[in-house]
């Protein structure tokens, strides 16, 4: 602690980080941790070095994007054979997202990529994808591919240091693993084979200060699911087989862990983190003594999404999660100080091979207040133009160094209409706004069922169509 310099910075930790040590869950149950796991609050905060800077941020920036919250369902935790997939992005609340098609793709062997900061290698194909980003960036929050492979990511801070150089985020290494992978497994090991080769970091907001952060992952398919966890270069992976998980910036990956970076263990025996002896637990050897302040609220997240889930136990469907993802008391639906829940998204993954995915995005924040749109990969998917974000270029704040010097608009047309409506209307005049939302959105809810049920079976073209129109439709309700 004294290597950090003067008196007033130690009292200052001091008194923020004086906390409940982080939870460590090892279990793919839907068990919640009990309330007395948590500790004494009596121990001396201890950090490692490298981190300080962003920890400090983590816990005093209002506009700090540090949480996240995402959901499966794998029967028979399902009331359907499929894999269900939600997340909810929380993100400065002023961060416009958009929805973005990325086509299949074959490249030039020995090709170049550039990603939100640094290059990498391109590979020869790469998957058609749906990402839902933050505009100013290349990778993505959240997204599919035309595989049925889903991933979404959230903040951690761990033991391992955090440093500020760029390299690959988080949501750079989401979308590179969705274009690259044909199963939430293989999706694993790409993102372990990236994290190898270019390491994590860089800042992950559009601002002069930089905010950097580790990340762990969900991935889902068709089949199954799987969490992923990292801590720098380092990582351990959970398969899910059945039943439901839910993560909420926290590490959660206990004893059962299914895969791991060569050098875990011993790494964590090397830092003097874990004596090498006994049972070895992810979450315990690497989370951080005492969390930083804003990511406490990620243990009462994790704790209500778990309960959710619980109760729905063998009936979760497209709508639980749409509603879990609209549940404010919880502060998993987010509009707290700086940051907000600025995306949303659902994915039905059916066993069936035969029956499509079907991908609901919002593109608008707050997802109670938003409509739930479906996308399905098939002949005739086009970009909707109404939630594709300008583009600066070479002008860009995110290309000119320094970075993020000025702000430039970046919001679409669905986002400008969505927050207009929603702040010239009175009380009743939003009800009235609501019910047709909510009239849209059971269209394409109805057009789920039809199409798992075999009732409906439209032709190609009409499904690839099917986001564009939805997407029309409620521009046309805003207007």
């Amino acid at each position: 602690m004294a290597a950090w310099g003067c008196s007033h910075r130690l009292l200052l930790l001091r008194l923020l980080f004086r906390l409940p040590p982080p939870l460590a869950s090892s279990s793919l149950s839907l068990s919640c941790p009990p309330a007395d796991i948590w500790g004494s609050a009596e121990e001396e905060p201890t950090f490692p070095a490298g981190c300080l800077e962003c920890l400090w941020m983590a816990s005093s920036s209002p506009d700090a994007p540090c949480s996240c919250d995402c959901f499966v369902s794998v029967p028979p935790a399902s009331a359907i054979p499929a894999v269900i997939f939600a997340k909810n992005s929380d993100r400065p609340r002023d961060e416009v997202q958009e929805v973005v098609f990325i086509p299949a793709g074959t490249h030039t062997p020995g090709s170049r990529l550039q990603c939100t900061y640094i290059e990498v290698e391109q590979v020869w194909k790469t998957h058609a994808v749906i990402l839902s980003r933050p505009s100013w960036l290349w990778g993505a929050e959240m997204g599919a591919n035309e595989l049925g492979v889903c991933i979404g990511n959230e903040a951690v801070w761990t033991k391992e240091p955090v440093g500020e150089g760029e390299a690959l985020l988080g949501m750079d290494l989401l979308r590179l693993a969705l274009e690259r992978s044909s199963t939430a497994q293989a999706a694993v090991h790409v993102i372990a084979g990236l994290l190898d080769r270019y390491g994590q970091g860089g800042s992950c907001r559009e601002d002069p200060e930089p905010f950097c952060y580790h990340n762990t992952f969900l991935l889902a398919d068709r089949t199954e699911a799987w969490v992923l966890e990292t801590a720098g270069r380092l990582w351990a992976a959970q398969r899910i087989q059945g039943g439901a998980r839910n993560i909420s910036n926290q590490l959660s990956i206990g004893t059962d862990i299914s895969a791991e970076h060569p050098e875990l263990r011993s790494h964590a025996k090397a830092q003097g983190w874990w004596s090498g002896q006994g049972v070895f637990d992810f979450a315990e050897v690497f989370s951080l003594t005492q969390q930083p302040v804003r990511m406490e609220a990620a243990k009462a997240r994790f704790r209500a999404g778990c309960e959710m889930l619980q109760r729905q136990q063998g009936s979760i469907t497209a709508e639980v999660m749409m509603d879990i993802l609209r549940n404010k008391e919880s502060g998993i639906c987010m509009d707290s100080g700086g940051f907000r829940t600025t995306a949303s998204m659902v994915s039905v993954l059916p066993q069936d091979p035969t029956k499509p995915c079907v991908h609901f995005l919002t593109a608008t924040p707050d997802p109670s207040r938003s409509v739930f749109k479906p996308f399905i990969f098939e002949v005739g998917v086009s970009q909707p133009p109404q939630v594709l974000s300008p583009t600066f270029g070479a002008q860009d704040p995110v290309r000119i160094l320094p970075r993020f010097q000025t702000q430039v608009d970046r919001r679409h047309s669905l986002y400008r209409g969505h927050q207009a409506a929603l702040g010239l209307m009175d009380e009743q005049e939003q009800a009235q706004l609501r019910q047709e939302q909510q009239s849209l959105e059971q269209e394409g809810l109805e057009a789920l069922r039809g199409l798992l049920t075999g009732e409906q079976t439209p032709a190609p073209q009409e499904l690839g169509s099917l986001f564009q129109a939805f997407v029309e439709r409620e521009h046309q309700v805003y207007a």
